[in-house]
């Protein structure tokens, strides 16, 4: 029939575009919009072959062949289909199974039945010769696709090029319609709005126990390098310095105790120890810094009343939330964060738990923390990084939720008649 087919390696196309706009092959360094690049494919496909479209087939891998999100926004879209394989880890490294298989027999099927008329390969695979060849064969022009290569060369089997009817190369100007580079320089993501309170805490001198504390942790580091031993402490910080700056753990966070100490000193200064609740736990919160729980249920009161998503979201909004999930939210850490927090705070029952979890700034309550992680983690944030969200996304998933509760916060505090 006189309709046109395309088959697109995603893997290859994609890891082309990271090659060609980021220096290397990691899709994890670009950014795709998934429709522009879809009717992109259509419109050209349209336009080299002069036949209709029939369909695009999406190739890519998956782990355990379940979609990741950008599977299912694409699979949603008229005219395309998706297929996935297998993503497996070997030596360190993720590779694609059943890619090619699926490739190869989706073509040859297509060509035996002569669904269509052309036919675009976008691939660089020469597994796939004798399903080209076999398409040739009964009747139907292949059309080759390549990815404009970063150092200028072949990205191609040369078999491949050889057999196919057509070639056609999709330069960096066609490819950064839909998707162009992360900008890796600077912070992961904007940062929300300095609160000066915060400020305080952070810039107060330690009391003398939080300063004697980190010595002697860098003492029993230099006394462990001292005789050589291989299990050094596993948080030690530096010795404070003679600016007065606070002493912190290492990158920079300062350690729960640290942060425990500088808050009372800040709202104590007056105090060289100030008094802490004898059932006080201090533990990591969110954010790496600090929680005094105390109680039979060890939750602090100010949070336990603080609804989570779940409990104030109806199945009929369930369902909406997924389908805007799917269609609509793109999966940057920055942007999940804010769609968390605008659902979450148009169903609070009460404007007073928005006033409440503002005071709370920059931890997120632990419940509703770890919902906003689990939320997260659809998008395809675990990055098959051992089932663990980066750091950095983390920091950009609770970025992007205070700042949308920042920007409510402020509109709800503007006085009458402004």
């Amino acid at each position: 029939m006189d309709r046109c087919v395309v088959l697109v390696d995603a893997g290859y196309l994609l890891g082309a575009a990271a090659s060609l706009l980021a220096g290397e092959p990691a899709r994890s360094r670009i950014t795709v919009d998934h429709t522009a690049l879809i009717q992109g494919l259509r419109e050209r496909a349209e336009a080299d072959t002069q036949q209709p479209l029939l369909r695009i087939y999406w190739f890519d891998g998956a782990p355990d062949r379940v979609p990741q999100p950008e599977h299912r926004r694409l699979r949603v879209m008229p005219r395309v289909t998706v297929r996935l394989g297998a993503l497996t880890r070997s030596d360190g490294r993720w590779a694609q199974k059943g890619v090619d298989a699926a490739m190869h027999a989706e073509l040859t099927e297509l060509a035996r039945n002569r669904a269509c008329s052309d036919v675009v390969l976008v691939t660089g695979d020469g597994d796939l010769l004798p399903g080209l060849m076999s398409a040739k064969e009964h009747g139907v022009a292949v059309h080759l696709w390549a990815v404009q290569a970063a150092d200028g060369d072949y990205n191609q089997s040369e078999d491949l090029v050889a057999e196919a009817d057509e070639r056609r190369v999709l330069d960096r100007a066609w490819i950064t319609k839909a998707v162009r580079a992360k900008d890796t320089g600077g912070n992961c993501a904007p940062q929300p709005a300095t609160r000066p309170e915060i400020a305080a805490i952070l810039s107060a001198p330690l009391p003398e126990a939080a300063l004697a504390a980190s010595a002697e942790r860098a003492s029993e580091a230099q006394a462990a390098a001292a005789r050589g031993s291989s299990a050094a402490p596993a948080e030690s910080a530096p010795a404070p310095s003679d600016s007065g700056a606070p002493a912190v753990g290492h990158k920079g966070v300062p350690t729960p105790k640290d942060l425990a100490a500088l808050r009372a000193h800040a709202t104590h200064p007056d105090r060289q120890h100030p008094p802490h609740p004898a059932n006080a736990t201090l533990r990591w919160s969110s954010d790496k810094g600090w929680v005094e729980r105390g109680g039979p249920l060890g939750e602090p009161a100010e949070t336990a009343s603080l609804p989570t998503l779940a409990q104030v979201t109806s199945a009929e909004q369930r369902w909406a939330d997924r389908e805007e999930d799917i269609t609509t939210v793109g999966g940057d850490p920055f942007e999940v964060g804010q769609v968390f927090a605008r659902r979450w705070m148009e169903r609070l029952p009460e404007t007073v738990h928005l006033q409440k979890l503002s005071t709370m700034y920059p931890r997120i309550p632990h419940r509703i923390d770890g919902e906003l992680l689990r939320y997260a983690a659809r998008f395809g944030l675990l990055a098959h990084k051992d089932d663990q969200i980066d750091e950095h996304d983390r920091y950009a998933i609770r970025a992007g939720f205070w700042r949308e509760i920042d920007v409510r916060a402020a509109a709800e505090h503007v006085p009458a008649g402004e």
